[in-house]
């Protein structure tokens, strides 16, 4: 990748120096500037990053993910399957049918909320990890998985009640549908 801006210039000038040297070392070369070296020479280090305070161990898990806690909605859900399996999401994952998440248009992605079927009451915790849905009069698409759990399976289309988690009632939730998956109640 060639330097840019400021950087350009001073590149250029140590590449020029670099390349002289290569030519009287190596006279039968071709003279093209070697304006990397100037940029590994500026990185500092390891021993300039031993005393950096920042490190691993201090880092957030990914999952975390935002607090969206205060967010509520009502509407209509539909869900996604087949057609789009495999396929990149907005956030960069792949669409995996079988998993419990969900498109939304405006919470952020990696946020978790809670879906509630109103035919049935039945419940179910997702990860927003695309956009959507594009379909007139809808709030959210479901994953297949999350659509099978609520019941909506059949029917592809239900009213639901969308609550926002924070980091915390998520895992909570995420584990407690984990042990239901194991120990089913019905």
């Amino acid at each position: 990748m060639p330097p840019s801006g400021s950087d350009q210039a001073s590149a250029l000038k140590t590449g020029s120096q670099l390349t002289t040297a290569n030519n009287v070392a190596n006279p039968g070369r071709g003279t093209a500037p070697l304006a990397y070296d100037s940029r590994l020479n500026a990185l500092p280090s390891s021993a300039s990053n031993s005393s950096d305070t920042s490190s691993l161990a201090n880092a957030k898990p990914i999952t975390a993910g935002p607090d969206v806690s205060d967010f509520e909605q009502q509407g209509r859900a539909s869900w996604y399957g087949r057609g789009f399996h495999g396929r990149k999401t907005a956030s960069g994952e792949r669409y995996d049918m079988h998993a419990l998440t969900a498109a939304h248009r405006t919470l952020p992605l990696a946020s978790w909320v809670r879906v509630t079927n109103e035919a049935n009451q039945k419940t179910v915790v997702v990860k927003i990890n695309d956009r959507g849905p594009y379909a007139r009069g809808r709030v959210i698409d479901l994953s297949y998985a999350a659509a099978a759990v609520l019941g909506m399976r059949g029917a592809g289309v239900g009213k639901v009640k969308i609550e926002g988690l924070t980091p915390q009632e998520a895992r909570a939730a995420a584990r407690d549908q984990a042990l239901a998956s194991i120990n089913p109640v019905d």
